[in-house]
């Protein structure tokens, strides 16, 4: 992932992000940090493990701000106090001269740390968030260097802020699809009340393709027998993850930003339910307004439960499949000019 430029010097930088998508958004960052000595800081899961496999990547322990408030105070602040300490050891062994962050909790103790012992941060503040700033934004912009923001509501917020929207339509063909639905709940946490609507779909036979369900681990969730055309994986590596959404027509998903944005780059129909905070599936209602923000651009079908999911997956088989991405292309040029001597 490093590429040799001996008309620069080389800037020790800590690359630091919780799993999902915010670590996906500093992956597109690449071309700006593979020009020097790079690191990732995230917590393990399956994409911080296939990250591993290419670049140096160190694992800090995982905990959120949200498990207060779904009744898991004392496993938020042991796993707080861990993180503090590996976080510690982290900064004094990497010695980053800068940190680039998209967030989130597990990497807060970090980028303080190593912001005190004088290394430059820059926050970005992750496209999920539209309206407003998430719990990392609000605690750490004090502290960045520089802070850069994805949507207008913040810059309005923040007028200091740096302001790139990344959103952008992919013109040309979708790659040749097959029969095939994609239902995926994520790469950390399992999204059961997800996984038996799509399966009652299959049941009441509004899903007559292939299916491959992406459950999580520690699902609890029961295949119907004798279905050799469902098949059912826990995690998927990031490779295999892509060459699946080429083949797909439908995807199924909660609403994680790295879910929605790898489908529709692969040229698929998205339908996204987001897991809720009432029940007890995420730690604030951010997937509400990470939906909300695409299906208002019209990009993806929203479900807000699974009542709705019927409806919403016949719209998106009645409509013309969307391609777009995120292109971060403004925002690699300003980080790179940023870092010129």
């Amino acid at each position: 992932m490093k590429q040799d430029d001996i008309s620069a010097p080389r800037l020790r930088i800590a690359l630091a992000a919780s799993g999902g998508g915010h670590l996906r958004q500093l992956l597109d960052l690449e071309q700006v940090w593979g020009q020097h000595d790079s690191a990732f800081v995230t917590e393990r899961s399956v994409l911080g493990e296939s990250v591993a496999q290419k670049a140096p990547a160190h694992f800090v322990q995982h905990y959120a701000f949200g498990q207060a408030k779904l009744g898991q105070p004392f496993r938020m602040i042991g796993g707080m106090v861990l993180n503090f300490f590996q976080s510690v050891l982290l900064a004094i062994r990497l010695r980053p001269q800068l940190i680039i962050t998209t967030g989130a909790a597990a990497v807060f103790w970090f980028c303080l740390i190593g912001r005190f012992m004088g290394a430059r941060l820059i926050v970005i503040e992750s496209f999920a968030r539209f309206d407003g700033p998430s719990v990392f934004g609000r605690l750490v912009h004090r502290f960045a260097s520089d802070l850069v923001v994805q949507s207008e509501p913040l810059k309005s917020m923040w007028p200091d802020a740096h302001f790139f929207d990344p959103f952008q339509r992919i013109a040309g063909e979708r790659p040749k699809k097959e029969a095939l639905v994609f239902a995926t709940v994520g790469a950390t946490l399992p999204f059961d009340r997800f996984v038996e609507a799509v399966l009652e779909l299959r049941r009441t036979e509004c899903v007559p393709e292939k299916l491959i369900l992406q459950v999580g681990r520690g699902s609890k969730c029961l295949l119907p027998e004798n279905d050799n055309t469902i098949e059912c994986v826990e995690t998927l590596e990031f490779d295999a993850l892509q060459q699946l959404l080429k083949r797909a027509d439908i995807v199924l998903a909660h609403g994680g930003t790295g879910s929605i944005i790898t489908a529709l780059r692969q040229g698929c129909r998205v339908v996204a339910m987001p897991r809720l905070f009432a029940k007890g599936e995420v730690y604030d209602d951010h997937q509400i307004e990470i939906v909300t923000a695409f299906s208002e651009r019209g990009l993806i079908e929203y479900a807000r439960d699974e009542t709705e999911l019927r409806a919403a997956l016949e719209r998106a088989r009645s409509k013309e499949p969307v391609m777009a991405t995120t292109d971060p292309a403004a925002l690699r040029n300003w980080l790179a000019e940023s870092l010129m001597p």
